[in-house]
């Protein structure tokens, strides 16, 4: 029993203490600074060794101009623990109140414990950065890294002089220490890919390509070729990238599966032209079989995927053809997934589709190989409107393959079949969880699906026009493009001024793009610009309407202009980055 109450006591105390930091918080947050110094005051005196409730104490006394009490406060605890890092604090203090002189004397005294133990650099460096004070933790990181060259800053000084717009030495600084320590590149390139997709500074790009180009003329390193694929990716030029990947191959023959991963990424980009030459080539060099079966069937999904009913028949003799040559097993699991796929969505030939899927089932399948063939299989359960069959398959797949992409994305699946069904709250739910996905492909689109039920709710609780969207929105996904284009016009009849309305228009003017027909693919984009300018959908329409007019008709000048809006007044779409990248291109920069 006492062991209890003891528990029950400690459970209490910290409840309490956290609710009394939220509160302190909010205070601070909020600027009211004199209520959160009380409050961090009281909790610095029940854990006065908390560094959090100490520099959040100074932080209100120097909000407050309380200069004297923070100083105060900081060389107390400097006597007491004797952390280097205070003297940063100290200098800081002085230079809120503009004494320079006195900062820079505490600021060189932080350096000189840095000479005195190396191990202080950590604390020392991360003070200063904290405070901005970027030319100093620079010269405090240079400073430990002279003394034991063992230690390694590079990526930490490369950082700093990004914020100091000193972009040469941070390529530089960047660029070696990737070379050094290969382990590293993640976490560089990704640091380089905010700097190439954020940074205002159009010259970033040429500037890292240049630096690319000439480490890898200078050493023939194919690391460097490697960077340079990586570099071409990042800005979706999946040819350039295959240049450089081809020049790995040609001195590395088993990197062969990059030039397939390339392939696949500009085949999801829908650059089909790089896509196709990457493809063929592979075909070309290759007697690898699993990279002979993958590389012919994203030839054949592009293929299909750009079909008319007149190309049917001689995608089924290549299927078949491929398959007997290649044979039924695990390998060729991607053939036959597109076998039954092309069979049920495009030949509406449902019951072969099964019965390749239930075979391919029998046989020894690793675990991502099962998840594949029961995802397509719910997939064709659901085009034959066998909703809880199709559900039992996604959510098997999601709970065996919980966590992953796969798992994620039956996750997704099961929430589209709610939806399709019209069960709108169990979609709801489903949804709301996948917005914070890993992947952001399925996160974006659990967010959009999740905004178009919420919103188009609150003002039709019966959700009338909704149900009506759903059946047309599954419509498509069965690949009857006419039926659907016919229910979601019927929509835009009966809802006209709706909330459903804005989306509706957007879905006929893709149809009408798959359908070829840009004329009214650009009509339909038009009425959301013209008439919704703030829906959520206005980015979309001015994106899709700007690439039909670059992309297919090769009007320019139309698509300039298009792109231009997007990078004006829609900096948080999705598509700001590629609309960017366009209309650069169009206006004839050179750096790229």
């Amino acid at each position: 029993m006492r062991k209890i109450i003891v528990t029950i006591l400690i459970f209490f105390s910290l409840f309490v203490r956290a609710q009394n930091e939220q509160l302190a918080q909010n205070y601070f947050d909020r600027g009211e600074f004199e209520k959160a110094l009380v409050s961090y005051e009281d909790l610095l005196k029940s854990q006065p060794g908390n560094m959090i409730y100490f520099q959040k104490t100074i932080d209100c006394y120097q909000q407050l101009q309380q200069f004297d009490k923070a100083e105060k406060g900081i060389q107390e605890r400097l006597d007491k623990f004797k952390q280097a890092n205070l003297l940063v604090e100290l200098g800081y203090n002085y230079q809120l109140q503009k004494n320079t002189e006195k900062a820079k004397k505490y600021y060189d005294q932080a350096i000189d414990r840095i000479k005195k133990n190396v191990n202080e650099v950590y604390g020392i460096a991360y003070t200063f950065e904290r405070k901005a004070l970027t030319d100093y933790a620079l010269l405090a990181y240079q400073t430990a890294a002279t003394i034991d060259s063992k230690l390694n800053f590079n990526f930490q000084i490369a950082v700093l002089y990004g914020q100091k717009g000193e972009i040469e030495l941070m390529l530089e600084t960047f660029l070696n220490e990737s070379y050094q320590n290969p382990q590293n590149l993640p976490i560089i390139q990704n640091q380089l890919n905010r700097f190439m997709t954020e940074d205002t500074n159009e010259n970033f790009n040429d500037l890292l390509k240049k630096a690319l180009l000439t480490r890898a003329q200078k050493t023939q390193d194919l690391f460097w070729n490697d960077f340079l694929s990586w570099y071409f990716i990042q800005l979706k030029e999946y040819g350039k990238a295959f240049i450089q990947q081809k020049a790995i191959y040609k001195r590395s023959p088993d990197s062969f599966a990059n030039i397939v991963n390339l392939g696949q990424m500009a085949m999801d980009d829908k650059d089909i032209e790089a896509a196709k030459e990457i493809l063929t080539f592979v075909l070309e060099n290759t007697n690898n079989l699993e990279l002979l079966i993958e590389a012919n069937s994203y030839l054949l999904e592009m293929r299909i995927e750009n079909a008319t009913e007149k190309d049917y028949p001689q995608i089924t003799s290549d299927l078949e053809r491929l398959i007997k040559e290649f044979g039924i097993s695990p390998y060729t699991i991607p053939l036959l997934k597109l076998d039954a796929e092309f069979s049920a969505f495009h030949l509406k030939n449902v019951e072969k589709a099964k019965t390749i899927l239930k075979n391919a089932l029998e046989m020894d399948l690793d675990k991502n190989q099962n998840a594949e063939i029961k995802m397509e299989l719910a997939d064709i359960l659901l085009f034959e409107e066998k909703f809880n069959q199709a559900l039992i398959y996604y959510s098997q797949v999601g709970e065996d393959m919980s966590g992953s992409v796969i798992g994620q994305e039956a996750s997704l699946k099961t929430a589209k079949t709610s939806y399709y069904k019209t069960d709108f709250e169990w979609a709801s739910h489903q949804l709301k969880i996948l917005k914070t996905a890993s992947t952001q492909l399925i996160a974006n689109d659990a967010l959009d699906l999740f905004l178009l039920i919420s919103d188009n709710t609150v003002e039709d609780s019966t959700q009338v026009a909704l149900k009506k969207f759903a059946r047309a929105d599954f419509l498509l996904f069965q690949n009857k493009k006419q039926e659907a284009l016919s229910a979601f016009q019927n929509i835009l009849k009966e809802h006209k001024g709706e909330e459903i309305e804005p989306i509706t228009l957007l879905r006929i003017g893709k149809i009408y793009e798959k359908l070829g027909d840009f004329t009214n693919a650009l009509e339909n984009y038009s009425a959301i610009i013209n008439n919704h300018k703030e829906c959520i959908y206005i980015d979309e329409a001015y994106f899709f309407s700007a690439e039909i007019y670059n992309e297919k008709l090769k009007d320019f000048e139309k698509a300039k202009p298009l792109y231009e809006s997007i990078i004006m007044n829609h900096e948080d779409s999705i598509y700001y980055v590629e609309a960017r990248k366009k209309y650069r291109q169009l206006r004839g920069d050179t750096n790229l």
